[in-house]
């Protein structure tokens, strides 16, 4: 049969069936009765090997044929009448090209062949025994046996699957032969195609990929419920009683109810003449076949979005074995041809006519596994697995790791070396009962401002594996976890994940912590500690994962960090948050003339040019990508008997020291079984650097130092010095402070020797306790010195 090509080039599938009239000289027949088609056309028709011979006619644009205008158009006693005939199946080619396709894959199923085993065959017995009637195909191994097989189906995906799926079936059923009962219906097998391909872009799918079989990477967002699409509807006329059966199009395709019914009633005369009238079918639910559909939505990765650019999303369907699979914040590898959804609204003009959705109706899915659900072993080649091992045993490789974090940045050496730890994590365990206990590391950067916190968490965002950055002000607590969302058009709720969510495996930077709402924060303690997100809202009640470590930047409360404050007063976070966290920096903006030099020339030289990022020893950001997901994946340290040992001393007397800190209302950080955790963590981390399998002493001392320079001092942090931690010290400050307002007004200069000895002769404050006052309010801005050190103003 010939196939039809319309002025655009793109091929038109031929009718069938087709139903066309010819126009042709018949004897007459009795009024008031249709005429047929004449036995000797139809002799004429076979004859001629069923060619159409119209006499120039074009029959694809004929008039259907109508009983009233062949009755008036008798002349010279004959009528002129429509002969009907009808082209049935598919097309020549067509059908040859499908059954050659299910004959070469019922081949394959039963000869294809690894070593001695047939794993096609064998696993199409072991499934259909256990009841699941099911065949998962790898296109590697179609290729392997057929490379021409393997190109048609990626080309014509929706002619070939049914093809497959029916092979498969006859080949269950050839299983069955002698096993299976008089009349007993074979069930039908469904095959999934699954591939080990790089996946595609979802930016890169376009127009031309339409009907073809693509491959696709994402995080899933959103699932709804499974519900039930039917295959095959039952529809009956209210009539005559007739009940015909019309095939649903997979997907998100339907089907047509015919509003005429061909069939007819006897009328008053009892001729079958009277028709069923218009739109006669109802449906027959109980009749029909129906399987599972779920619809999930996927959302490119954050690692693959360009900057400035919305992520984009496409939305799957899913039937039968492949429903429930799934949850939200899986990655997977979605196959499936690539489809434009039907419009559901009425048309409203060309626009609604012409413009499509696009949709994928997946025959396979990977969930893909590994470090954060991104890598597998086939990621890292032996070449490449030599390399990082041949690096990590140089000298000095453990020092250039930690110099290759934010090169740019001057100075912060120990937040640099904590935030390789963090890259690195420690090892995720799971105990006997069930519960887990995480290995992502938490820091929170607290600092003054310019003190680049921002340009560190920006340097985290691209050098992990898999990051989410989010601003604290723009985030909401069901932006940061998850949402339930009503769907518009059928009214049901369904899932979607938040950052927490989307970077599972990875990090989620969070600048401006400090200025996101309490109830917000308070929302992400689950998903910090237990690393799970409980959801139970609108008749949802679900788990889902955030295995994720948090880097989060704030401001102090005063914006600045005010010496003359103590801990509790310039962090503004309950105990709660700041026991999640493993690593607390606070950050200060120091007024030093030596170090001020020293940034202001590194500065420059960035600014110029000059400075070289490729220093000595430097690893690029991409090797450093790429080594922190081969030191994930390839090892998982544990604490040796004796850094256990040393560990449990350093933990007894850090408690120890903070014992009485909770009695006077000073303590602003608690030291709790959650920070011995942290140390665990840090120095399984540090070991995972040189890809060892145990934290020895040595990292556990590292780990505790890196403790003490950060939490630790955070929670001793306020007014310095000898004798300047009781109570009673931070009165005498505050106290030195008002007398110094009373004294010195606004645009005033005052000699500040002069200063001192009077505040300490008249009000009784030592002479240290005012100048420990003027320093904060000089470092406050409230007070600037002038000539040379000698006087004091008061600026504010």
């Amino acid at each position: 049969m010939t196939q039809h090509h319309d002025h655009h080039g793109s091929r038109r599938q031929p009718y069938s069936p087709r139903v066309v009239q010819i126009p042709c000289s018949v004897p007459a027949v009795a009024r008031g009765q249709s005429a047929g088609p004449p036995k000797s056309f139809i002799q004429f028709f076979s004859r001629n090997g069923g060619k159409k011979a119209t006499s120039g006619v074009m029959i694809d644009h004929l008039p259907f044929w109508d009983d009233g205008l062949a009755r008036e158009s008798a002349m010279s006693g004959y009528d002129e009448g429509n002969v009907y005939w009808s082209e049935q199946g598919l097309a020549e080619n067509q059908g040859t090209a499908a059954q050659m396709a299910e004959k070469k894959f019922r081949e394959f199923i039963r000869n294809f062949q690894v070593g001695e085993e047939f794993p096609y065959r064998d696993q199409l017995r072991k499934n259909t025994n256990k009841g699941d009637y099911k065949l998962e195909v790898l296109l590697e191994d179609v290729m392997k046996y057929d490379s021409k097989l393997h190109d048609e189906i990626k080309d014509r995906p929706s002619d070939l699957m049914p093809a497959f799926e029916k092979a498969a079936k006859d080949v269950h059923a050839a299983m069955l032969v002698g096993r299976r009962e008089e009349g007993e219906i074979v069930p039908d097998v469904q095959v999934i195609v699954t591939s080990s391909v790089i996946p595609k872009g979802m930016r890169d799918l376009n127009a031309l990929d339409y009907s073809t079989l693509v491959h696709v990477q994402g995080i899933v967002i959103a699932a709804q419920k499974p519900r039930v699409k039917a295959t095959t509807i039952a529809i009956q006329c209210k009539t005559c009683k007739t009940i015909r059966r019309l095939n649903v199009r997979p997907g998100f395709g339907s089907c047509t109810i015919p509003r005429i019914c061909e069939g007819a009633v006897a009328d008053e005369g009892g001729d079958m003449n009277k028709k069923c009238g218009v739109d006669p079918f109802v449906v027959l639910p109980d009749k029909s076949n129906y399987v599972d559909q779920q619809v999930l939505k996927v959302q490119e990765l954050p690692e693959h979005v360009p900057t400035g650019e919305m992520p984009r999303n496409i939305i799957l369907s899913l039937d039968r074995h492949l429903v429930g699979r799934i949850a939200p914040g899986a990655i997977i590898c979605a196959h499936g041809i690539f489809q434009i959804s039907p419009s559901k609204a009425k048309s409203q003009g060309a626009m609604s006519v012409a413009v499509k959705s696009p949709y994928l109706r997946c025959v396979g899915v990977t969930e893909v596994t590994g470090v954060g659900g991104r890598m597998t072993d086939a990621d890292f080649t032996p070449e490449e697995e030599t390399r990082f091992r041949s690096m990590v045993s140089q000298a000095g490789f453990v020092d250039r790791l930690y110099k290759s974090v934010a090169p740019a940045i001057f100075g912060h050496d120990n937040i640099k070396k904590a935030l390789a730890c963090q890259l690195m994590g420690g090892a995720r365990k799971r105990l006997p009962d069930g519960a887990r206990l995480r290995g992502d590391i938490n820091i929170l950067m607290l600092g003054d401002p310019s003190t680049a916190k921002s340009q560190l968490l920006k340097f985290i965002e691209k050098a992990a594996p898999i990051s989410v950055y989010t601003s604290g002000k723009g985030s909401s607590a069901a932006g940061l976890t998850a949402s339930v969302i009503k769907e518009p058009g059928t009214g049901e709720f369904f899932l979607e994940g938040g950052a927490m969510v989307l970077a599972d495996g990875g990090v989620v930077c969070i600048d401006e912590f400090d200025k996101m709402r309490q109830e917000d924060r308070v929302a992400i303690h689950e998903a910090m500690e237990q690393q799970t997100i409980s959801i139970a809202k609108a008749g949802i009640t679900t788990v889902l994962n955030t295995r994720t470590s948090v880097l989060a930047a704030a401001n102090p409360t005063f914006g600045r960090y005010d010496d003359m404050k103590n801990a509790v007063e310039n962090i503004d976070f309950q105990s709660t948050i700041l026991s999640r966290f493993d690593l607390i920096f606070i950050i200060r903006d120091e007024r030093n003339e030596a170090k001020d030099q020293r940034i202001a020339r590194h500065i420059m030289d960035l600014h110029s040019g000059n400075a070289t990022n490729d220093v000595e020893g430097e690893i690029d950001i991409e090797t450093l990508k790429r080594f922190v997901c081969f030191a994930r994946h390839k090892c998982s340290p544990r604490l040796s008997e004796g850094g256990a040992k040393r560990l449990q001393d350093e933990y007894i007397a850090i408690r120890q020291r903070y014992a009485g800190a909770g009695e006077d209302g000073q303590k602003a950080i608690p030291i709790t079984v959650r920070q011995l955790e942290a140390i665990i963590r840090i120095s399984e981390s540090l070991a995972r650097t040189t890809l060892s399998p145990v934290a020895t002493e040595r990292h556990v001392e590292q780990a505790v130092q890196l403790f003490k320079e950060s939490t630790e001092d955070a929670a001793s942090r306020g007014v310095q010095g000898e004798g300047m931690g009781s109570p009673e010290a931070f009165a005498e400050l505050n106290k030195a402070e008002k007398c110094i307002r009373e004294r010195v007004g606004v645009g005033m200069s005052v000699p500040e020797q002069a200063l001192c000895q009077d505040l300490s002769s008249r009000n009784g404050v030592s002479e240290a306790s005012v100048r420990k006052a003027l320093a904060v309010m000089i470092q406050r801005g409230e007070m600037e010195l002038r000539s040379q050190g000698r006087y004091v103003c008061r600026k504010r």
